[in-house]
């Protein structure tokens, strides 16, 4: 019999369920930091970051 017992089975099951649980709030929190870091910069800073960026990925922005 190769293979996880029953209770193994629903241990390794659980323990993927937390990781990922994990991996969606890391992801969750970074996402909102992101969305109020860039809510409460000042435009213009916001507007520097952009143009930077787009010129550092060879974008044509003007």
């Amino acid at each position: 019999m190769t293979g996880l017992s029953i209770a193994g089975a629903k241990t390794a099951s659980a323990r993927t369920r937390a990781e990922a649980l994990r991996v969606a709030l890391v992801a969750f929190f970074i996402g909102a930091a992101l969305v109020f870091v860039s809510g409460f910069a000042h435009p213009e800073a916001i507007h520097n970051a952009a143009h930077d960026t787009r010129h550092a990925l060879s974008y044509p922005c003007h």
